[in-house]
């Protein structure tokens, strides 16, 4: 898509706190990453890392003393003489940047009464002709709120907050929210859309930035379950085992794969052969793309703290040895709350006890397969985060919500003031 020249406005950025801030941040980072031109309008703030470049206008501020002072007659019912002034004012600040803009996305200053002097001027530019594409963007409504109710009063200027503004473009954050502002402006709904906040994995589980660098190499954010197989490539881990069985559960979850982390095993000579006949193996099965080798995107092992990134990110553990001496995986998936399944010989058992899923060195790679698929399927917490992970990603929203909303509003048209 072109690149757009796009305003995001709100009454503060980061690092101040807040939880439209922090959307407001991943929205600046995104739209910058994909090309566009961002500007961050607000009263107070820092400029957001990779997030292109920051205005500072104090008037927008809700903490205004200006504000402040307006909004205490405000929500008695009274509009102050000083009104129409600083609503001109911050008129007269906001036009030289958004005349250069394309969109303008409004994150919550349309909806809330926290600065309405901010409020109307927004929404006489957006009726001015030639005005950018305006994308308001609603979090919170405080008409539907029960604590801001005595704070609200019928006429101008409150009536703005639930006025359907022509020409715009409203934008929620949940269907409740859809339903609520529906409901509000006397709209089915219809024009209305939904855009769900986020999650950063990257910054949630402070990942490293190899094993972010990995996670894309690999495409492992598509894997639905991710399983992890923690061992040196060696002929008494099995690993032919797992890539049998993830072919199977293939069949039953398409989306599920593979990482095996460990590199050959540095002390026999025959691990290197291993190693090739993995490969064939993979290929054989099909597994391009879903059984992944740690060992080939570097030829050093992975550090510790990158294997326990992993052991975050995964959805199971899964260990086929023929031998071990004891089974350090199993304590860490436990510790990392990783649901195991194992092969059922003493050190393993003695270790897992009754909390793991084992499984006979001889089975079937299909009832393998079953087993895992089955447990996973069951479990309400893997089914959750894999809806997440679907769903609620910033990378995952970007393209299913952000990109959209911008591609349509580019087609809607956009000119200068």
């Amino acid at each position: 898509m072109t690149a757009l020249n796009i305003a995001l406005i709100h009454y503060a950025a980061p690092p101040i706190v807040g939880g439209v801030e922090s959307v407001l941040a991943q929205h600046a980072r995104l739209m910058t990453q994909a090309g566009h031109r961002v500007t961050v309008l607000a009263g107070r703030g820092a400029p957001v890392a990779g997030g292109g470049e920051l205005l500072l206008l104090p008037q927008v501020d809700s903490r205004h003393p200006d504000v402040l002072a307006l909004k205490a007659e405000l929500d008695r019912g009274s509009v102050p003489a000083g009104f129409t002034t600083l609503r001109d004012e911050i008129l007269g600040a906001l036009r030289p940047s958004l005349s250069l803009q394309d969109v303008v996305i409004a994150h919550n200053v349309c909806s809330l009464h926290k600065n309405l002097a901010l409020t109307a001027a927004l929404y006489l530019l957006s009726q001015e002709p030639g005005a950018p594409r305006f994308i308001l963007w609603h979090h919170d409504l405080a008409w539907t709120a029960e604590r801001y109710r005595g704070e609200l009063h019928p006429g101008y200027p409150w009536d703005l907050l639930r006025t359907d503004w022509p020409g715009t473009q409203p934008v929620v954050v949940s269907e409740a929210r859809r339903q609520e502002l529906a409901a509000l402006l006397g709209d089915p709904a219809g024009r209305i859309q939904v855009a769900p906040n986020g999650v950063s994995r990257e910054q949630l589980l402070k990942l490293e930035d190899q094993t972010t660098a990995l996670l894309r190499q690999m495409a492992l954010g598509e894997a639905e379950p991710l399983l992890l197989l923690p061992a040196r490539l060696t002929p008494r881990k099995n690993i032919e085992l797992a890539l049998k069985v993830l072919a199977k559960l293939r069949r039953e979850l398409p989306n599920a794969a593979l990482l095996v982390t460990g590199p050959e095993g540095p002390h026999n000579p025959v691990n290197a052969v291993y190693r090739q006949r993995l490969l064939a193996l993979r290929d054989e099965l099909g597994l391009a793309g879903a059984a992944h080798f740690a060992a080939e995107h570097d030829t050093l092992p992975l550090p510790d703290v990158v294997v326990a990134d992993f052991l975050r990110l995964a959805d199971a553990l899964i260990l086929p040895s023929r031998d071990e001496g004891f089974g350090i995986p199993l304590v860490e998936a436990a510790l990392a709350r990783l649901p195991v399944f194992c092969a059922d010989i003493p050190p393993l058992r003695e270790l897992g006890g009754t909390d793991v899923t084992y499984f006979a060195l001889d089975a079937e790679p299909a009832a393998i397969a079953h087993q895992i698929a089955s447990r996973l399927q069951n479990d309400p917490v893997y089914r959750f985060a894999a809806r997440a992970r679907q769903r609620y990603t910033w990378d995952r929203l970007y393209e299913t919500s952000l990109a959209p909303l911008l591609a349509a509003a580019r087609l809607a048209g956009a000119g200068g003031l």
